[in-house]
């Protein structure tokens, strides 16, 4: 004898809707479109018809399903189920007729038939498309924040008739197609056998009416290719790679639908001098040897600038900085929060320099002299 509550892998005492959640579960792991089992989804749907009406679960808690009368309850193969009565099993907008096979199958296209595309509710317009596109920025543009105006050519709403693709003075006449129903009816065959699938109309677009009079600059789309300019606001410390959302700058939508969305990607411009880690920055410094001996500053390039606002040979502000006494120069130095700031938060990161020493190309007999006795010191 079959056994209902484990082939849902529910207890007896199981609710509704444990019952429904368990059921989609399995739906979706076992239906044959998906690649799964088709007999193991058949037993899941029988499973399910049973256990989830009132009646018939009380008859097979009492009798088993070797004494539930399927037919008696319209899920035999001679079921006179309404699939085709006039609200539908499943909701307005399909309508579907199985011959009887699986019995009631409205919870398996509530579990599965938006992962098939097919939508249960009409769409009359067109949303407008998403746009991506990428901006170029400098690393200092990325370090203070800027203002960008983007140029792009794309759907716009048409001014002639304000985006609705026709003169509504004019009035209507009722669509022929449809009949002025705004919707159509598409016959198809499916696994579970054919259907019939309530569709907008193509030729009024849903509305179930034509107007009199369609703009004549848009062909009454509601839209036209133009050329947009939208301001795009940068924050400091932006990444490489960062998306920036622009709601409502995509393409405009059909017929007076909403617009779709503008992301950019921002992509910042390789930089002569640092190379950017996160929120560090490193750069390397070539360093003469004698000049750290002498305890001599050595003067490091940094992004921001410096209080005395002097620049350096690379274009930038810089810091003087000295090396610590006794310091391996194997490692990099450290400076804090003279790195990137923190994208939305507080703070900056570090600038690491990596430190290349560099030694005399020739030593005079003299400077030889004094490197000796230098040594005889140390």
């Amino acid at each position: 004898m079959k056994d209902y509550y484990k082939i849902l892998g529910v207890n007896k005492d199981a609710s509704e809707e444990e019952i429904k959640k368990a059921f989609r579960k399995l739906a979706h792991k076992y239906h044959p479109d998906k690649g799964g089992d088709e007999k193991k989804f058949k037993e899941i749907n029988e499973a399910y018809q049973v256990l989830s009406n009132k009646e018939k679960r009380a008859q097979y808690d009492k009798f088993g399903a070797g004494g539930f009368d399927f037919d008696s309850f319209g899920f035999g193969p001679f079921s006179s189920a309404p699939f085709d009565s006039a609200e539908g099993p499943f909701g307005e907008g399909i309508r579907f007729d199985f011959g009887g096979e699986f019995g009631d199958l409205g919870d398996i296209f509530d579990a599965f038939f938006e992962g098939m595309g097919i939508k249960q509710k009409r769409r009359t317009y067109q949303h407008g498309a998403d746009i991506q596109i990428v901006q170029e920025i400098t690393l200092e543009e990325a370090f203070h924040g800027a203002e960008k105006h983007i140029n792009y050519r794309t759907a716009v709403k048409c001014e002639k008739c304000g985006g609705l693709g026709h003169d509504p003075k004019a009035g209507f006449n009722q669509c022929g197609v449809c009949a002025g129903r705004g919707e159509i009816k598409e016959a198809r065959k499916s696994f579970f056998g054919n259907f019939i699938q309530i569709k907008s109309c193509h030729q009024c677009f849903g509305t179930g009416q034509i107007p009199k009079k369609i703009c004549e600059i848009c062909k009454g789309s509601g839209r036209i290719t133009a050329e947009r300019t939208v301001k795009l606001e940068i924050r400091p410390g932006i990444d490489n790679g960062q998306i920036i959302k622009i709601k409502g700058a995509g393409e405009a939508g059909e017929r007076g639908a909403a617009e779709g969305d503008l992301y950019v990607r921002i992509r910042i411009k390789p930089h002569p001098v640092f190379k950017r880690e996160g929120d560090n920055l490193i750069i390397k410094k070539d360093v003469n040897i004698i000049d750290l001996l002498l305890e001599k500053k050595i003067e490091i390039p940094t992004i921001s600038g410096n209080p005395e606002g002097k620049q350096s040979s690379y274009g930038a502000g810089f810091l003087k900085v000295e090396v610590p006494s006794n310091f391996n120069l194997k490692n990099n130095l450290r400076i804090p929060g003279e790195g990137m700031p923190r994208f939305g938060g507080h703070g900056r990161g570090d600038l690491i320099v990596e430190l290349e020493i560099k030694t005399p190309k020739k030593l005079s007999a003299k400077a030889k002299k004094i490197l000796e006795e230098l040594e005889k010191e140390l």
